[in-house]
């Protein structure tokens, strides 16, 4: 894939689908794609279309889908949108999230135009802080193949293909190839039944890449080429490695580029991480502990800021509940068993939520870490639960509480903000990238901030510390370091009189990147490993 000098280059395509089953990592796939692409000086953009006609992913349950991610703009998108900012290292705009091609379901009469013309439009905007479009756009349709609310999107992108020409177009198919666990046989048959239906749709893949949990035998990928129409030296296989940066190593070994991929720093972080011997134990106290990747950004944080720090995450997934008085009443074993991994661990982090259950126990675990000195980082939800409990314990304002979970507290210290809409909840919020100024030079956050007077950070909340109450909080030893540009709404509290304890409403995770992971999480590993004075020191 040679990029013309002077002629104006036509735009390829790479389009990702997936069969058989969801959650193979489809967006793990393309976004490891697109950094093979981009190692070899090619300018990459990406498209996900989600199939969901939700226009507003922030009001999906994490439950269901997983973590919301924000972008700068102030989107709320699908986790994979993530995924693809943190290899691709570039900032998506709102329109590259997909989630308008659901709009067009509704309300435009020729759809399919209508989502080809969109994706075509969305894929020339410039991502890179260089004007003209990228040379390469990387789409994934969500979803698997053969899902009824997918069928618009595939007949637009089989009309894409015909429209742009093969040599402009490269379909990859993402298909599981399990393991009978009895006979030990690598089936082909589900991949051979998927590619087959997407083959029914009008289009047929170039290159296949399987999933499966151990490499793929030869015969096997002759099966597959045999029965698929897919050339066997077309084949991929993306087996299970022992970190996700192992994913564009695996993938170089099959493109054949003019440039060769310069994945240096990739290989790095794969080898660093692999020989990684100690290890922190970090409780997560959170209220969607069920499904791990309602913070997927959280523990991609976590795992740049460990690798950075020579040391290995072992997260503790602490049901904030199971903390609670209730608790040792219902199920002991439980409450026995989440008091015991918080005590246990190095680190305490409490991430954002919405609504009042768990809130008793996050209260519980930040009072444990204030207390007995643990390195505490709140992170929105977390850092008013913060303010909540010192309310509480050091204020002697027993009913203390935010709006959110009890509108009639008499001591409202987290508020409803004053813009926002308690009807409705969809894109009602704080969103996106705003500017928080630090005003003590000397704090914590500034020094790993490297001394900056601002920084920009993704924001998602409808509430916040209520400033009737600010300074009473500051007597009581908090101190807010962090504001907006008016000085009334507060982003950043510490605890100076603690080794670690600090507390913000934005959400630094959705910034941290491979090899840049973000300040306030590196602080809180540094800090768990008794590293974190040496490190502000060499600042």
């Amino acid at each position: 894939m040679e990029r013309g000098a002077g002629a104006e280059r036509q735009m390829k395509y790479v389009l990702v689908t997936g069969g058989v089953v969801s959650g193979l990592g489809k967006g793990v796939t393309a976004s490891s794609i697109g950094v093979v692409l981009k190692s070899c000086g090619l300018r990459v953009t990406s498209i996900k279309i989600d199939p969901y006609l939700n226009t507003d992913a922030g009001t999906m349950s994490p439950f269901e889908h997983g973590e919301v991610f924000v972008l700068d703009d102030g989107g709320e998108v699908d986790l994979d949108l993530g995924n693809y900012e943190r290899f691709l290292d570039s900032v998506l705009e709102k329109e590259r999230k997909g989630d308008y091609l659901g709009k067009t379901v509704q309300v435009v009469p020729h759809i399919t135009d209508a989502i080809k013309n969109w994706i075509e439009s969305v894929a020339s905007i410039p991502v890179d802080g260089k004007d003209g479009p990228a040379d390469v756009c990387v789409i994934e349709l969500g979803g698997t193949v053969g899902d009824i609310e997918s069928m618009p999107f595939i007949e637009a992108l089989r009309q894409l293909s015909f429209s742009v020409g093969k040599e402009n177009f490269c379909l990859i198919h993402v298909s599981l190839v399990p393991v009978l666990g009895v006979v030990g046989e690598q089936k082909t048959k589900p991949t051979q039944h998927s590619v087959r239906e997407l083959r029914a749709l009008g289009l047929t893949p170039d290159l296949l890449a399987c999933r499966s949990s151990q490499p793929i035998q030869e015969n096997t990928k002759v099966k597959l080429s045999q029965f698929c129409h897919v050339p066997v030296a077309n084949i991929l296989n993306i087996h299970d490695v022992p970190n996700i940066w192992h994913i564009p190593l695996l993938l170089r070994l099959y493109f054949s580029m003019a440039t060769p991929p310069d994945l240096k720093s990739w290989t790095e972080m794969a080898e660093t991480y692999e020989n990684l011997n100690s290890s922190v134990k970090i409780a997560m106290v959170g209220k969607y502990t069920g499904l791990t990747d309602s913070y997927l950004s959280v523990v991609k944080a976590l795992l740049h800021s460990c690798v950075a720090c020579s040391l290995r995450p072992s997260v503790e997934w602490i049901a904030a509940s199971d903390l609670e008085d209730e608790s040792a009443r219902v199920t002991p074993e439980a409450y026995e068993m989440a008091w015991k991994a918080l005590k246990g661990s190095s680190c305490i982090l409490v991430p954002g939520g919405f609504g009042d259950r768990g809130v008793p126990g996050m209260i519980l675990a930040a009072k444990y870490a204030r207390e007995n000195k643990i390195p505490y980082l709140g992170i929105c939800l977390g850092m008013q639960i913060s303010v909540i409990e010192i309310s509480r314990s050091i204020l002697g304002l027993e009913r203390a509480n935010s709006e959110e979970f009890d509108p009639q507290t008499p001591h409202p210290v987290v508020m409803f903000m004053p813009e926002g809409s308690r009807t409705h909840m969809g894109s009602t919020m704080r969103l996106g990238s705003r500017r928080t100024f630090i005003k003590n030079p000397d704090c914590i956050t500034s020094k790993l901030y490297k001394g900056s007077a601002y920084v920009d950070e993704r924001h998602r909340h409808r509430y916040e510390v209520n400033p009737d109450y600010v300074g009473k909080l500051e007597s009581a030893g908090l101190e807010f370091v962090g504001s907006d540009e008016s000085g009334t709404r507060m982003e950043v509290v510490e605890l100076p009189s603690h080794p670690y304890y600090v507390g913000v409403q934005f959400h630094p995770e959705f910034k941290s990147r491979p090899g840049k992971p973000s300040a306030l999480f590196l602080g809180l590993i540094l800090a768990a490993a008794g590293q974190l004075q040496p490190h502000l020191n060499r600042l």
